[in-house]
């Protein structure tokens, strides 16, 4: 009967050792659907940049960007600023800049303009707000 239970064992063990092989494999499976973690997905969810110092007179108030960097919204900002003051100060920007198309939501009074634009290219979004004195 020793024999027996030996081979009891045995069984016991192999069952166990697949069901911690199984285990593992679904594990490294599951990290391998997710993907790498870094710079790439991380631009994914929205991000609170620091804006960036305003060319002229006025501000920029705040600025986020989704599917890019800081470093691109800032371009992306001072860009549309010096498209839109191109004429004047009051002026706007018909099209984009450096590829994204923008749009730009403004308040004014006779002092100053105050706005939000949001530029798209492709799935990455740059918002930035401004006040901008006349």
């Amino acid at each position: 009967m020793s024999s027996l239970s030996v081979s009891l064992r045995e069984v016991r063990a192999a069952k166990a050792a697949r069901r911690v092989l199984l285990v593992v494999l679904a594990a490294v499976a599951g990290f391998a659907m997710v993907g790498p973690v870094g710079p790439a997905q991380a631009t994914a969810a929205a991000t609170t940049c620091k804006p960036p110092k305003y060319p002229g007179q006025g501000y920029f108030t705040s600025l986020k960007v989704t599917g890019t960097s800081c470093s691109q919204g800032n371009k992306i900002a001072v860009a549309y600023y010096k498209c839109r003051t191109k004429k004047s100060k009051g002026g706007k920007c018909s099209g984009g800049v450096l590829g994204y198309r923008c749009t730009d939501v403004r308040k004014s009074i006779p002092t100053e303009i105050d706005g939000r634009v949001t530029c798209k290219k492709s799935k990455a979004t740059v918002v930035h707000t401004y006040q901008q004195d006349l």
